[in-house]
């Protein structure tokens, strides 16, 4: 690991002005992709700023029909919240899926979303739910967030603050999970929202995404047999030691046909 200058800063204010000053700065969220990167020295920042002692980015609150959720909230809190659980029990779940308790105690909501990494599994969250995005100076809806592989609509410097969540009429993600870190080999959010029906797929891809057949198939008929017949293409779709192309886009019909059972 390179030397690089720590900040701890207690502001957004703050933050970005240590980020401004710094010649190569970095933020810290929770830091499940950031510390090994740095171990690794696949990153040499001349700055880390740790944003762990920002009050303003943590929190967990319901405002009309939506729940809003600061971008340093962690798993584990996201998990065991009262209001999560009472308003969108689907991302509480979600949340208590990922990793194992060292990862969800230290892992943040707009860490696992500004870094969009293609096996997490918030981005079929937001993307499913239609949630809107916050920085400190503007909004983005989910559908524009995810843009390539660990690439976002976010500029350099720009901090995602908190996140909107629409309260579904019904929604559920299921996942393969990889059997030792529990990532998303493929990950499949089905929600049905005030705007109609809307499928999400994570894990699969370079970044996650929405399957518009599926979404049409379910607006018809919303069962598990209604999705019988849709092929996935496989062409962008990741391979790895775990799984090919092929098996991917088989998982994803099944992880959605799971996830409508679930809600059925």
């Amino acid at each position: 690991m390179h030397n690089f200058a720590y900040h701890r800063p207690t502001t957004l204010t703050e933050a970005r002005e240590i980020f401004a000053r710094g010649e190569d700065a970095v933020y810290l969220a929770g830091g499940q992709t950031l510390i090994p990167t740095l171990k690794q020295r696949l990153r040499q920042p001349s700055d880390v700023i740790d944003l762990s002692r920002v009050p303003d980015l943590r929190g967990i609150s319901v405002e009309n029909d939506l729940l809003v959720i600061g971008a340093m909230t962690t798993h584990a809190d996201v998990a065991a919240s009262p209001e999560v659980r009472r308003i969108l029990p689907m991302l509480a779940h979600m949340a208590g899926e990922v990793g194992d308790p060292q990862v969800r105690e230290c892992g943040t909501l707009g860490g696992a979303l500004a870094n969009s990494d293609p096996a997490a599994d918030y981005p079929a969250a937001v993307l499913a739910l239609g949630a809107t995005l916050h920085t400190q100076d503007r909004t983005i809806a989910a559908d524009d967030f995810f843009t390539a592989l660990f690439e976002t609509a976010l500029a350099p410097g720009e901090l995602l603050v908190k996140v909107g969540f629409p309260v579904p009429k019904r929604a559920a993600y299921q996942k393969f999970r990889n059997p030792a870190s529990r990532y998303a080999v493929a990950g499949v959010c089905v929600a049905e929202t005030a705007h109609g029906v809307r499928v999400a797929v994570t894990g699969a891809g370079s970044y996650a995404f929405r399957q518009s057949e599926m979404e049409a198939a379910l607006t018809a008929s919303f069962t598990p047999e209604a999705l019988a017949g849709i092929v996935i293409p496989d062409d962008d779709l990741n391979s790895d030691l775990h799984a090919t192309p092929a098996y991917r886009a088989h998982l994803v019909g099944v992880m959605a046909a799971r996830a409508v059972a679930a809600i059925a």
